[in-house]
């Protein structure tokens, strides 16, 4: 890194999260805490590498006092931000974990905080883990305070974020071979597809690989060729429900199903494909030539 002339030197990125604060002056929120340094933001905190600045203020708003004290408590939150529950989440966390570094303390707005925690706390109570009470939303300052504001408005690409589901990418059991033909059937997209997985990167999170073998059952709405890139963007940006999908093992081959949301995939559908599984393996192939009820919102094309 090259060494800064001063932290009032900005970067078109730290433009733009200035930008996003809300310029009303309020004694309580950045009120000087002590000694305090900037840092540059480690490459290997993924959490907050590349947020648009490269300076952190330390002792940061958690109260830790290292990069490496940051660096190690952050990586506890990045499958959570893999799971895409809010599109201001990172900014959020990263507002805490690695605050800019700037003349004054800046917290992030309650609102902020609020909006996060309405679309993030359901997910991880599924596995779970509550709202921590250090993020407590009433300790950050209201939104007409000099404080960090959301960018998004609630949506992605103009559609409402999805719900929380305790059961997303459960793996299920095929009971039936018309079960699973209306569960395909429902779907707007259904493959047969062998996920592997390689090393784990220094994030914490295990980056997994998509084998050329990969049959289309159904497309929907995307052209057949498309399917395999969306679907290998959906394996980088979904690491949790990937992990829900290998438990443990290092490779493995489902007939994954649901919906496609803009340039995303959200699998509602999964089961693991294994010679035992007589149910699912009949399924597949009456798939070819099965026609799916009219009524059905997913229709084979």
């Amino acid at each position: 890194l090259r060494p800064r002339k001063t932290t009032r030197v900005m970067d078109q990125g730290l433009w733009l999260l200035v930008a996003l604060v809300v310029l009303w002056v309020d004694s309580g929120a950045g009120a000087p805490r002590g000694p305090t340094r900037c840092m540059p933001i480690p490459q290997a905190m993924a959490l907050c590498h590349d947020i648009g600045y490269t300076e952190m203020r330390l002792p940061n708003l958690l109260d830790h006092d290292t990069t490496a004290e940051a660096l190690q408590q952050s990586v506890s939150w990045l499958p959570l931000l893999a799971r895409e529950c809010h599109p201001d989440a990172r900014l959020f966390l990263c507002s805490l974990f690695a605050p800019v570094c700037l003349d004054r303390v800046i917290y992030p707005c309650r609102s902020l905080c609020e909006a996060v925690q309405a679309s993030c706390a359901p997910i991880m109570a599924c596995y779970g883990y509550p709202w921590p009470a250090i993020l407590h939303c009433g300790r950050f300052p209201a939104s007409h305070g000099l404080c960090v504001a959301a960018v998004s408005n609630g949506s992605r690409l103009g559609r409402p974020l999805p719900r929380a589901s305790c059961r997303d990418c459960e793996l299920q059991d095929a009971r039936s071979s018309n079960e699973v033909l209306d569960a395909l059937c429902a779907s707007d997209f259904a493959v047969k597809v062998r996920l592997s997985r390689c090393n784990g990167s220094s994030s914490g999170l295990s980056h997994c690989h998509l084998d050329s073998r990969l049959e289309v059952l159904k497309a929907g709405p995307l052209p057949a060729s498309e399917l395999a890139p969306t679907l290998r963007r959906w394996l980088q940006l979904d690491a949790t429900c990937v992990h829900n999908l290998l438990r443990g093992r290092l490779a493995g081959t489902y007939v994954l199903g649901g919906e496609v949301q803009g340039p995303r995939l959200l699998v509602t559908t999964a089961y693991v494909w294994s010679q035992g599984h007589r149910h699912l393996q009949l399924a597949v192939r009456r798939w070819h030539h099965h026609q799916c009820p009219r009524t059905q919102a997913g229709q084979k094309p």
